[in-house]
């Protein structure tokens, strides 16, 4: 049994073959290689040992072997010898003892319910190879295709009698559980003498019958073997496979019942851990390139904000699934909206440095004249006032796009404050009269600087307020997106296995078996019910989750919101206390 195969016996490299009465594969080899067809797919192989081997003595081994191959496959190979006579399927009894090795809902649920129904959502296509055939393909005495021999192998017998019913049953559930179907009838590879060497056959030696079985079956694999999907229609990566066998193993090896349903949720759990890390990374790396350029304004900031955040959204959502409650993608939220105000807070950092460098270079002049008493002199003070001015022109000239310019003039203002005053009270050429209105200008000078400086905190404030309402549109269009595609695959999964039980249905009563096909009938209606409730279900739940985000981001706006009124509240204080004109600004 196989995943995929696509060099059966004829493989010159590959998986071992055994040419002695004895298993030569033990346990499930696997071998990974690209896929010939499907660029970006890999073709995984799992070679199982023989099933019934006489060495083993443990039928439940075999069972073990055989679920294992069931859940982690997408096209399952099951090969035999000769012919598919009555003993044939009996050999394939592992089919019959499913429904206790697998269960698809939840242990929550009720334990003895029968969800066997379910089945053909998530088993995999069936392929029956037959090697070393030698008979003719002929009923009623009519040449027959490979999958109509299967067809009539797997025919039902009449009644209700024990025997009957032990002769049903493997050949029930075979229909049941793997609606696609196929059979291949490979003859003899090669003459007896060459068997034991079949690994370094020479192409040529090899029966040319069989090499074209071999060749349309490798085709049918490659072109008809879907990606291997799990429950919901959740897509198994090589990772997710990783995890999968591990969980798998260990649950039967402790002696429990696979779920695929717990299955799923522990993956997600796995799998959204993870992609919120993805998510994370993508954007730290991003905004720390963006970092090696610091300072820089802010809508620039925000504008890289905006797009990494929706970079790492999309990350997330390409990995993540079955977040339910929104729990995963609310922790991506949270980490980048902290890193984002961490960023700007170093952008406002890099700024005030290199603002207070500036005006440090700009004054250095002022600086040297106050060292040497040059404004100590009647009429010192305009000059004072005209040194100051022009290094707050210049300053403004070369700052004017910095976060931190306006905060970064009114401390440098108010520290010349502190020198002016003491220049103007010895500046003898003023009259009294005269230094009080020069201090109440300045006083003025200083107050409208402080609300120059407020309004530009409000106006970043507004500009990161607009970020946010952005960056949530594009969220909320993202999540809506993944809702969609995730609703649409579950309707999908339950599309196609309502077209096989129809399938089924429609086969059951074109062979005369009414009985069976009225309590298809049943069960189908009541597969409807579940799946429509399973629909409903998720979309409330992403109905939730979407209100839950977009709860979030009022809250997030609210906050902001108040920090906005409390600063317009302080400015408009400080305007109506606010007179008269400014030499300085």
């Amino acid at each position: 049994m196989h995943t995929s195969l696509c060099f059966f016996g004829v493989a010159l490299s590959g998986f071992a073959l055994g040419s002695t009465i004895e298993s030569k594969t033990k346990g499930i080899w696997m071998w990974c290689v690209s896929h010939p067809t499907k660029a970006g797919t890999t073709l995984v192989l799992l070679d199982t040992e023989g099933l019934g081997d006489v060495e083993k003595g443990d039928s439940k081994h075999d069972t073990n072997i055989f679920c294992l191959a069931v859940l982690l496959s997408s096209t399952l190979v099951y090969n035999s010898r000769g012919t598919i006579d009555n003993r044939a399927v009996e050999e394939l009894q592992y089919v019959t003892e499913l429904t206790e090795c697998i269960k698809v809902k939840s242990s929550d649920a009720d334990e003895d319910a029968d969800d066997s129904s379910e089945f053909v959502k998530f088993f995999p296509s069936f392929i029956w190879a037959v090697r070393d055939f030698t008979l003719e393909r002929k009923i009623d005495g009519k040449d027959a295709t490979e999958n109509e021999y299967l067809e009539f192998a797997l025919k039902l017998k009449h009644g209700t009698s024990k025997k009957v019913m032990e002769f049903n049953l493997p050949r029930e559930c075979i229909q049941k559980f793997f609606p696609s179907r196929t059979c291949f009838t490979f003859p003899f590879p090669t003459a007896p003498k060459n068997v034991s060497r079949l690994e370094s056959l020479d192409p040529a030696d090899l029966s040319s019958e069989f090499l074209e079985v071999t060749d349309r079956f490798c085709n049918f694999v490659f072109h008809e073997s879907h990606v291997k999907k799990l429950k919901d229609g959740i897509t198994v990566t090589g990772r997710v496979l990783s995890h999968l066998v591990k969980m798998y193993v260990d649950t039967i090896s402790s002696g429990a019942v696979p779920c695929l349903e717990n299955a799923v949720i522990a993956m997600s759990m796995i799998e959204n851990e993870a992609a919120v890390k993805e998510g994370l990374q993508v954007y730290k790396s991003g905004m720390k390139k963006l970092k090696d350029s610091f300072p820089l304004e802010l809508k620039d900031v925000s504008s890289e904000h905006q797009r990494l955040s929706s970079t790492a959204t999309q990350t997330f959502m390409k990995r993540s699934f079955r977040d339910t409650d929104g729990k995963y993608l609310k922790s991506l939220e949270e980490n980048i909206n902290k890193l984002f105000d961490g960023y700007l807070c170093q952008n406002e950092q890099a700024s005030k440095r290199r603002c207070e460098d500036l005006l440090s270079s700009l004054s250095e002049t002022m600086t040297e004249k106050l060292k040497q008493g040059f404004y100590a002199k009647p009429g010192g003070y305009d000059l004072f006032c005209k040194d100051l001015e022009d290094i707050v022109k210049n300053y403004k000239n070369q700052a004017n796009k910095e976060v931190k310019a306006e905060d970064v003039l009114e401390e440098f203002l108010k520290q010349k404050s502190v020198e002016s005053k003491a220049i103007l009270q010895a500046d003898k050429k003023l009259t009294e009269k005269e230094k009080i209105i020069k201090e109440e200008t300045e006083k003025a000078t200083l107050l409208k600087q402080e609300i120059k400086a407020k309004e530009e905190k409000q106006r970043q404030l507004e500009e990161k307020m607009e970020a946010e309402r952005r960056s949530n549109e594009e969220r909320m269009r993202q999540m809506k997106v993944k809702m969609d595609e995730e609703i649409r695959l579950q309707r999908e999964e339950a599309e196609r296995a309502m077209d096989s039980k129809l399938r089924e249905q429609a086969d059951l009563l074109e062979k005369g078996f009414k009985e069976k096909a009225d309590r298809m009938s049943q069960e189908m209606e009541e597969f409807k019910r579940q799946n429509a409730e399973a629909e409903s279900n998720r979309a409330r739940e992403f109905a939730e989750m979407l209100e839950n985000s977009n709860k979030r981001h009022e809250e997030s706006m609210a906050m902001m919101m108040q920090q906005s009124r409390q600063q317009m509240e302080a400015i408009q204080r400080m305007n109506a206390r606010s007179s008269g004109g400014c030499c300085i600004l």
